[in-house]
């Protein structure tokens, strides 16, 4: 296992920067804080070309949301949104709820989405640039 990880690690080293792999990561990141279900790596993938970073690093960033950080992530969007919009409503999971809400809570939800995604993938962006000239520096 230890020579597997060596090997994926020199060859993200021969083929990036600490920049490109920073901008793959926040791309990654981004994507991964909507609820686009499915279509997450996919949509890290493409940002990630458009904004010339590694799309290894995109497609892994978007682990940042899976299963157990769904509901977390998004209700934290949702009261956002909420918060952004001037709206008091409460974001309950429950689906006959939901379902009744729609169009509601879709508009709150994707408007925290896309402030959160952006703080998430600014954040992350730095972070990870930190991150990967620190690793350039130690090998």
């Amino acid at each position: 296992m230890r020579k597997l990880a060596r090997y994926w690690y020199l060859r993200l080293r021969r083929r990036s920067t600490p920049d490109r792999l920073a901008r793959g990561l926040a791309a990654g990141v981004f994507t991964s804080i909507f609820p686009v279900f499915g279509f997450q790596i996919i949509l890290a993938v493409l940002l990630s070309t458009c904004i010339r970073g590694d799309q290894l690093v995109a497609a892994l960033g978007t682990w940042v949301s899976n299963p157990f950080t769904y509901v977390p992530i998004y209700t934290f969007n949702f009261q956002v949104g909420c918060w952004l919009m001037g709206s008091r409503e409460k974001f309950v999971w429950q689906g006959a709820h939901l379902l009744g809400l729609g169009q509601s809570i879709l508009v709150r939800l994707m408007l925290g989405s896309c402030l959160v995604a952006l703080v998430s993938a600014i954040l992350s962006y730095f972070l990870g640039l930190w991150f990967f000239r620190r690793i350039r520096r130690r090998v």
